[in-house]
């Protein structure tokens, strides 16, 4: 599917969106470190680390278009666009079916392209594995990026893996192999679904800039820059400070 280039959101669904990230971000006392790396304009790859959670990475969304006026268009796993009534939340706030063919025209049409390298694989992790990266060889998010010229953005959400405990499972595995679902042992507050009120800190490296696109040498040029977003995505996941006490909404605004 050919994203939608002129995207904008509603301010119908920017409100919408408010009134449920907005008790989430007391609820966790959210702030975001390191807005000041995103250009004005112009392309940027924002690569996260996907928790089991997942919310965070809308908070994240919300902060940053409340921050800079721009919006992260995000490709979607393809559950999400074959479950009913999801799909067309996910359409309504911008994402977009993953392919090298959306991640690319997006990029070469100056926006913000957010992607988790590790998608549903690394939301799985159990609990000895948490803070961790899980791309293996994934290179196809370095390959945009040499491609289209554009810098990388890491961002981790380190206390997201806090949320849950997830327990390590032969089961969980074998049924994301052979039908890529995601069957999970986890548990939240107590015995319960419910997320830990954990304090959720975003936290953004400094632009990663690609090298000049060399076809001969894309592969090559792909794995140095995926292992240097790595390095920086482990960097970032080591920051575990407990924050700031109380949620304050002027961190978000930083830019404004």
């Amino acid at each position: 599917m050919h994203p939608d280039l002129d995207f904008e959101p509603s301010p119908a669904i920017l409100q919408r969106a408010r009134r449920i990230l907005r008790p989430l971000q007391y609820y966790h006392r959210h702030r975001v470190v390191g807005l000041e790396h995103f250009p004005d304009t112009g392309p940027v790859l924002l690569v996260t680390h996907h928790s089991l959670a997942t919310y965070d990475a809308f908070m994240l969304g919300l902060a940053v278009i409340e921050a800079t006026g721009r919006t992260v268009r995000g490709l979607g796993d393809d559950l999400l666009f074959k479950t009913p009534g999801v799909a067309q939340v996910a359409s309504a706030i911008g994402l977009v079916p993953a392919s090298p063919e959306a991640g690319e025209a997006l990029l070469h049409a100056g926006e913000i392209l957010g992607v988790a390298p590790g998608g549903m694989w690394e939301s799985l992790r159990p609990r000895d594995q948490r803070y961790q990266v899980r791309w293996e060889t994934r290179t196809g998010f370095a390959k945009l990026a040499v491609r289209t010229g554009s810098p990388v953005i890491a961002v981790a959400c380190p206390r997201a893996d806090e949320l849950y405990t997830v327990y390590p499972s032969a089961l969980t595995d074998l049924v994301y192999q052979k039908l890529k679902l995601p069957l999970v042992f986890a548990r939240g507050m107590g015995p319960t679904v419910l997320p830990r009120r954990v304090q959720l800190t975003h936290y953004i490296s400094a632009p990663i800039v690609p090298p000049p696109h060399d076809p001969a040498r894309e592969m090559e040029q792909a794995i140095a820059l995926r292992d240097a977003v790595e390095v920086a995505m482990e960097g970032l996941l080591k920051r575990r400070e407990p924050g700031i006490p109380v949620w304050r909404g002027a961190e978000h605004l930083g830019r404004r």
